[in-house]
């Protein structure tokens, strides 16, 4: 089967941008004026066809990326629908990872809003060339300008508009193409198939359009010194020279060409198609995709653009299917496969079958033959494939880069509410983890605590949602129990004497131990000091291995026991009646009774945070942290924002993403990992105490 389209003429792009700025509606725009749908999904009826999850029509928000295919000009566009709410930064990070070209929506009124920023800095950090959408400039406080001035100041980059607005908000009615230098307007209401008009620019406008215009020169002649001379030389520049142009500069991220409309009003989405067929680049233009020997990480192996070059793919999603099982998202970046074929995981040395191949359309699918260099496909059948995965020819193996997602920054306990629940909630758990990346399961060992761990309240509550829903298993959440250990403050002696006699052979094992504070962190020690035999060496082991079961709890809380020094100086045994078990027991009682009398005290786990804000919250972020008993270490900058470096308790920093975000309008971010054990403050003790 032939290719379809030629791979100049093939755009893979992803719609990004902050929660509700309008990424969602206006896809559904480019679906419908690409012919792929008929009918306009709009978001506040749940009617959309990118959102098809329950969870995401009952909510208006995106959850999880959608890729569909449509039509424009003789181009084909594959388009990745990604979420904008923090908690589901990974669906971003995966989709940038595999896109070429991507389009920024911004809303006219917010600007540049938190995740906007974070979206940017995904883009920025895999070099993806982006055009800049602003949107909503019909809502009030509509403000292009103000916008554009945010680009330049919050995301260091270099707005250049193509287009300027004709009115705002309810008087908003089309653009000056600053290109063509015409006005194009739209007649009042709100049908989609009704055409604009292109006329003159109105005159209240033409000497800010003409000193637009003169700064997208500039621009482009800051690029380019063939253009820069000609601009020099007050030459004309006819629209397809500046398209050429504004091209080059966008694929070398020296610009970023910026447009406008309405998305939801149907204004300036066909120009947004046009520009992204125009400006953004196909597989061609971003050249060979590099990755390295199986065998040796340090030998650079690449692949070009080419349907004739050996297969090489990425797997960037997973997704469970009621119907087929796993679903995996391939990205393809050389070569052509078929629908049957066998191919080689470089990843985990596996051989995988491509049953089916699939060209999805949000949650609906399409069965195809044959994949190419430059298509966006899903595939059934792969067993051990996850993401970050690089599928190739066996004979040309290859591992391309892989995805890195962040840490998990939130943890909740979770367990079933019901024995016939308990077998099907490890098995969904699984399956969510293959899915999502930043999604981990875990049982501590010490609480016997099913522990979930997500990128934040939202993510993990969508979880809990689907626990229910697609696996049918009902679960209680809660917070996780707080790992405490006990220790001891000074050392003392003490004898562990068991004696048991009870008709024939009794039970006899009597030793005398000291048992004193190790070093922070030196964890549990055992010393013999016995001489001339007072204890058969064969019974020694037994005592070490009575103490080391009574550290398990401990005598404040039962929590285990730590950073303790253990000599056993001492005892006597019995010919007969002496046993393993018998000093096992001996040893368990002398290690209680002393560290009763040792001054025992209640140690909590402290966290090392590093928090990084703007400046303009840092008095608010210092402040709460230090509500939460944190010790502030440092704090330095990084460009324009600011480090916080601090020591916190783990028991302080539950709900702390959802506090710092409110904090800090999302802008903030931060990392936790543990650090050590210290002491607990008295007053929490003696209620941690009371409650065990």
């Amino acid at each position: 089967m032939p290719r379809k389209y030629p791979l100049h003429r093939v755009r893979n792009i992803g719609i990004m941008a902050h929660i509700d700025a309008g990424k969602t509606t206006t896809t559904e725009r480019i679906l419908y004026y690409a012919g792929r749908t008929h009918k306009i999904g709009e978001v506040h009826d749940g009617a959309t066809e990118m959102d098809w999850m329950e969870q995401e029509r009952e909510r208006g928000i995106t959850i999880t990326s959608a890729a569909t295919q449509c039509e424009w000009k003789g181009h084909c566009i594959n388009i990745i629908d990604t979420p904008g709410h923090v908690d589901f930064t990974a669906e971003v990070e995966r989709s940038v990872r595999v896109l070429d070209g991507a389009v920024a929506l911004f809303c006219a009124v917010g600007g540049v809003q938190p995740q906007s920023e974070t979206v940017w800095r995904q883009a920025d950090k895999y070099g993806v060339p982006r055009l800049a959408f602003v949107n909503k400039m019909d809502r009030i406080g509509a403000d292009f300008f103000g916008c554009v001035d945010m680009m330049r100041e919050r995301l260091a980059c270099h707005p250049v508009p193509l287009q300027i607005p004709i009115g705002a908000e309810d008087k908003f009615r089309g653009m000056v193409d600053l290109v063509h230098m015409i006005a194009r307007v739209w007649p009042d209401g709100n049908d989609p198939d009704t055409p604009f008009a292109d006329g003159p620019i109105p005159s209240e406008l033409e000497e800010d359009a003409r000193q637009w215009r003169e700064r997208m020169l500039e621009s482009l002649a800051e690029y380019d010194d063939h253009f820069a001379e000609r601009y020099l030389d007050n030459a004309e520049f006819k629209p397809n020279e500046l398209d050429a142009c504004i091209r080059e500069a966008t694929l070398a991220a020296h610009i970023t060409p910026v447009l406008c409309g309405s998305a939801f009003r149907n204004k300036g989405v066909r120009m947004l198609l046009d520009a992204v067929v125009g400006y953004l680049p196909s597989p061609l233009d971003v050249g060979a995709v590099h990755g390295h020997d199986v065998d040796d990480p340090e030998k650079p192996i690449s692949r070009k653009a080419d349907d004739n070059e050996p297969f090489s793919a990425l797997a960037f999603k997973v997704m469970s299917d009621p119907h087929v099982g796993k679903l995996t998202y391939l990205r393809i970046y050389s070569g052509r496969v078929e629908s049957g074929a066998h191919v080689y995981n470089a990843s985990s040395d596996r051989h995988e079958r491509l049953q089916r191949l699939l060209l999805m359309h949000a949650n609906d699918r399409e069965q195809i033959a044959e994949a190419y260099t430059g298509d966006i496909v899903a595939a059934i059948g792969l067993k051990t494939t996850t993401t970050g995965h690089t599928l190739c020819d066996e004979d040309h193996p290859i591992i391309l880069e892989s995805i890195q997602f962040p840490e998990p920054v939130i943890f909740i306990a979770v367990e079933p509410k019901s024995t016939a629940d308990q077998d099907r909630l490890g098995m969904a758990l699984a399956r969510l983890a293959d899915e999502d990346p930043t999604f981990r399961v875990k049982v501590d060992d010490e609480t016997n605590q099913t522990i979930i761990s997500g990128m934040g309240e939202l993510h993990l509550e969508i979880l809990v949602d689907r626990l229910k829903r697609e696996f049918n298993v009902e679960a209680n959440v809660g917070q996780p129990q707080v790992a405490y250990r006990e220790t001891i403050t000074r050392a003392v002696e003490a004898d562990g004497r068991f004696v048991r006699q009870s008709g024939g052979r009794g039970q006899y094992g009597h030793c005398k131990l000291r048992v004193e504070p190790n070093d922070p962190g030196g964890g549990f020690t055992f010393r013999n000091e016995i001489v001339g035999g007072a204890i058969p060496r064969e019974y020694i082991p037994s005592v070490e291995m009575g103490v080391i079961e009574a550290m398990q709890t401990g005598v404040l809380a039962g929590f285990p026991m730590v950073d303790i020094r253990v000599i056993l100086l001492d005892g006597s045994y019995h010919e007969v009646d002496s046993s393993e078990l018998a000093f096992k027991i001996a040893g368990s009682m002398g290690f209680k009774e002393a560290a009763r009398q040792a001054g025992p005290l209640l140690l909590e786990p402290i966290m090392a945070v590093e928090v990084v804000s703007p400046a303009d919250y840092l008095g608010d972020v210092i402040g709460d942290l230090n509500s939460r008993r944190a010790r502030i270490e440092e704090i330095a900058p990084r460009a324009n924002l600011q480090l916080v470096h601090c020591q916190t308790p783990l028991a302080t920093m539950f709900g702390y993403a959802t506090r710092l975000r409110s904090l800090t309008q999302g802008r903030a971010t931060y990392t936790m990992e543990f650090s050590h054990y210290a002491r607990c403050p008295e007053e929490i003790a003696r209620k941690i105490i009371g409650e065990a």
